[in-house]
């Protein structure tokens, strides 16, 4: 509508106004209105609109201006905001990309320069990434001075693993690889993954004890003292390991110290995915899932060594059941361990909190 019509809001000082009235601009909230003498009601936004001649017309307000020049400072304040949490998600995606590039990168270093090239060298490999894995779990303990997500008992498992592991290297050469990695740099990773594992599991019981979730961390726990649950995996991979066990070292302590490393560690992360399930939000810190991830990744790396190599695990009778069984133990490690990487690659991806939806379901495969 026209604002020279016989409608017009706004009379100019001193004009000739057609209905003998002046404007007032008093009214609150900043609309004008008719004087309260008007016959055409008392004002803009107040009552039913005006008539004249038997004609309605709606009354303009100013009303939308204000909000709208509000929403317009809040969708920008909401752009700052996105902008800067983009920014933050950015900067911690980039630093869980270089964790691994770091890793890599290191590998690489090992292969060309400490390693003859020889297909064995993914034993080294998967050895470094586990040493990797405890490295991280020790950079997240004592960096925040929390073990909260971290599983005691896996961490126990590990413990025996190593130990039983060089008293089984250490003395003998039947297990180590082949290429010159085995001369002393298996032995040295080896090493500081027991030390790691030393201080990872001191960190979660001695100074940080109180952060330590206890309460998911049950797995095994029925009929054991209270923290000894992980005697359900090893007391029967244990056996097994006596009953079937290569060869190589001539050596049955040897032999058998090996062989249980081998088995045990395959179910060694079981109490830690474990945990994961039980706790009250499903949640894993990110350095946490490095942590697991590493073991994963290494586990990967000797399931395809072994996947090729599995006949030279004979007993002493000749037969390849130590072997097969080493195959098997590695293999189900990774099925168990399969919706976790998947997770655990979304949640890098996106750099969001890894969630394992299924632990309200009591599966965590």
């Amino acid at each position: 509508m026209s604002s020279d019509g016989a409608y017009a809001r706004y009379s100019a000082p001193g004009s000739n106004n057609p209905y003998g009235q002046s404007y007032s601009t008093a009214a609150p909230g900043g609309n004008a209105g008719y004087g309260g003498a008007s016959p055409y009601g008392s004002g803009y936004g107040a009552g039913p609109a005006p008539t004249y001649g038997g004609a309605s017309y709606s009354t303009p307000s100013y009303a939308p201006a204000a909000p709208a020049n509000a929403a317009y400072g809040q969708q920008t304040d909401e752009d700052h905001s996105k902008r800067g949490k983009k920014s933050i998600a950015l900067a911690a995606l980039n630093k869980n990309v270089l964790i691994w590039a770091g890793f890599f990168s290191v590998s690489l270093f090992v292969y060309s320069m400490l390693s003859g090239g020889d297909f064995s060298f993914l034993m080294t490999y998967g050895a470094m990434s586990r040493m990797f894995g405890f490295g991280i779990l020790n950079v997240k303990t004592f960096k925040s001075q929390r073990a909260s997500g971290i599983s005691a008992k896996s961490l126990q498992l590990y413990l025996v693993v190593f130990v039983c592991r060089l008293t089984s290297i250490i003395r003998h050469e039947g297990y180590l690889p082949y290429d010159k990695s085995g001369d002393w740099l298996y032995h040295f990773i080896e090493i500081m993954a027991l030390i790691f594992t030393c201080a990872a599991l001191w960190g979660t019981m001695v100074p940080f004890k109180a952060t330590y979730e206890a309460e998911s961390d049950k797995f095994g726990e029925m009929n054991v003292p209270k923290g000894y649950g992980a005697v359900y995996l090893a007391i029967p991979i244990m056996i097994v390991a006596i009953c079937f066990h290569p060869n190589l070292n001539s050596d049955f302590l040897s032999d058998f110290a090996w062989t249980y490393a081998m088995y045990l560690e395959s179910v060694a992360v079981i109490p830690q995915l474990y945990m994961f399930q039980k706790q009250a939000n499903g949640v894993v810190e990110l350095l946490t899932a490095h942590f697991v991830a590493a073991l994963g990744f290494g586990r990967v790396m000797e399931f395809v060594f072994w996947i090729y190599s599995y006949h030279e695990l004979s007993s002493s009778s000749g037969s390849n059941i130590p072997g097969y069984i080493a195959i098997i133990s590695q293999f189900i490690q990774l099925v168990l361990m399969i919706d976790f990487f998947w997770y655990y690659v979304t949640a890098v991806k996106n750099n969001t909190p890894l969630v394992l939806p299924s632990h309200s379901s009591g599966n965590m495969v």
